[in-house]
């Protein structure tokens, strides 16, 4: 390659992984151009449509107020109880949901580098509070934090996208919207050497040292849902954006690159049964339904199907997206009474919500058309099971259910106190977990373990740290903690190879 590359590093995807690899990249007086197949109205992948949280390394709310809620207001601390989060209770929790499949070297570089990470972020104008709204229950008149992931950016995922997109125009970083990958470019002897890409006026190669992948997974492929998730996976609905249609992934197999990961699973939630085909960038994540542990969950027999109180609702949520794909018309419903309603999140109050209230079991089943005597019996045994104990939705309380199944190994609060209020959920995916293998630079390996010189990835197309299930907070965390590290080691390859071709 010659030495007239317009550009050192092509940051492809606008999403939170790609734009902290072109502000790393960037950092080390690279010329970034980001790429982005959406326009600018819909840019920043799945990024924009999650509530912003990340889970990472820190001692407690003293800790974090140094120098990551900087913004906090003595009132608001005096009114929380933040837990510290340590490395090790983060890779337990971690191993425990992959069932210990997650890559060890990746996973520990995750948790190793969140806090600095982090706070790096908030060097680059990233602002954060505590997840006041959906991360903590009120006991006593003060706030206690649950389940690692408390932190989240000013604005959920939009502010995210948007605090990281000023940073970028701010350090002179060149963003094209409406340009998608086709094809990565490489010399005679494998470097990656540009991409092929279309946009506004066609197809267009573009020359540059060295490539980052982050443009997301294929969960807005029907096509390859259905490949390798299974049948049906076609009609599930898509929380995100519907530009992540596996173009990166497709593009790196095409020359070489070693498939790895959780092909097989996703993260999938349980997502409104009103909600739009893809993601609504009004409504963003408020489709989701993820107060299930305070109550129970039934098909359309008025059959429950899960442990909802298995353990806390982010050790759980991603993986019961699946579960409802399997019920009849993957249809299910949240049933709670009045002793619990008031608690669920502020997502079951928006105005596009599928519910009923009524003053019977019986009364709620016929408004939701699932079959009353199923849900009645199903009620009556549950309550029957319910044990006696002190409920503390807070903490793994232990209050359980025995002698049914499935159980419901915590907050089993009997459904007792009328009106009944039901919430009819279908299955929404996030993203998938299948990508491609990185080493702990951030570079794609190829097929026998070598990596692909000039490539680089990071976030959703990075498989390897998430299978069968995931970790609430870990998946911002992780496409943080890889894009800067793949912008960094991007920005070095292509000084090396600027040099060599001044040589």
């Amino acid at each position: 390659m010659s030495g007239t590359a317009a550009y050192d590093v092509i940051v492809v995807g606008a999403g939170n992984a790609a734009l902290c690899a072109a502000l790393s990249a960037r950092e080390q007086g690279a010329r970034v151009l980001v790429l982005e197949k959406a326009s600018q109205e819909e840019r920043g992948g799945n990024s924009t449509f999650t509530a912003g949280g990340f889970r990472f390394v820190h001692d407690g709310l003293d800790d974090l107020r140094r120098d990551v809620l900087v913004d906090l207001s003595e009132a608001e601390a005096a009114r929380a109880y933040i837990p510290p989060l340590p490395a090790e209770l983060y890779m337990h929790d971690l191993q425990k949901v992959t069932e210990g499949l997650a890559q060890e070297e990746l996973a520990g570089l995750l948790i190793g580098r969140s806090r600095e990470t982090v706070v790096w972020m908030r060097q680059q104008g990233v602002r954060f509070i505590p997840m006041f709204g959906r991360q903590s229950y009120l006991v006593n008149g003060k706030h206690h934090f649950y389940g690692g992931v408390n932190i989240e950016a000013v604005g959920g995922g939009w502010g995210l996208v948007d605090f990281l997109v000023k940073a970028a125009e701010k350090a002179g970083i060149e963003i094209r919207y409406d340009t998608g990958l086709r094809r990565l470019l490489q010399d005679r002897k494998g470097a990656v050497t540009g991409v092929t890409v279309f946009g506004p006026e066609g197809y267009e190669d573009i020359a540059a040292r060295a490539v980052v992948l982050a443009c997301g997974g294929f969960e807005s492929n029907p096509e390859m849902r259905t490949r390798y998730l299974g049948p049906g996976w076609e009609l599930c609905r898509v929380r995100g954006t519907r530009h992540n249609t596996g173009d990166g992934i497709r593009a790196a197999l095409e020359i070489g690159a070693q498939a790895f990961g959780g092909w097989s699973t996703c993260h999938a939630v349980q997502w409104d049964i009103s909600a739009p085909p893809y993601g609504d960038r009004v409504v963003l994540d408020n489709f989701q339904k993820h107060s299930y542990p305070l109550g129970i969950v039934v098909n359309l027999a008025g059959e429950r199907f899960v442990d909802e109180g298995a353990d806390f609702r982010n050790h759980t949520y991603a993986k019961y997206g699946r579960e409802v794909m399997k019920q009849p018309q993957r249809t299910a419903v949240q049933i709670f009474d009045s002793q619990t309603i008031k608690m669920v999140r502020d997502e079951y109050r928006i105005r596009q919500v599928t519910k009923a209230e009524a003053n019977s079991i019986e009364e709620l089943a016929t408004a939701l058309d699932i079959d009353p005597v199923g849900l009645a019996r199903t009620v009556q045994a549950y309550n029957a099971a319910c044990q006696p104990g002190d409920y503390n939705p807070a903490i793994l309380d232990g209050k359980r259910t025995e002698g049914i199944s499935p159980p419901k190994s915590n907050w089993a609060l009997p459904l007792n106190e009328p009106p009944y209020y039901g919430f009819v959920v279908t299955c929404g995916i996030t993203f998938t977990f299948g990508g491609l293998r990185i080493t702990t630079r951030g570079e794609v390996q190829d097929t026998s373990d070598r990596p692909i010189p000039g490539l680089y990835a990071a976030g959703e197309l990075v498989g390897g740290i998430f299978y069968q299930n995931y970790l609430g907070g870990a998946g911002l965390m992780s496409g943080s903690v890889f894009g800067r590290l793949a912008g960094g080691s991007a920005a070095q390859h292509a000084r090396a190879a600027t040099a060599l071709a001044a040589e």
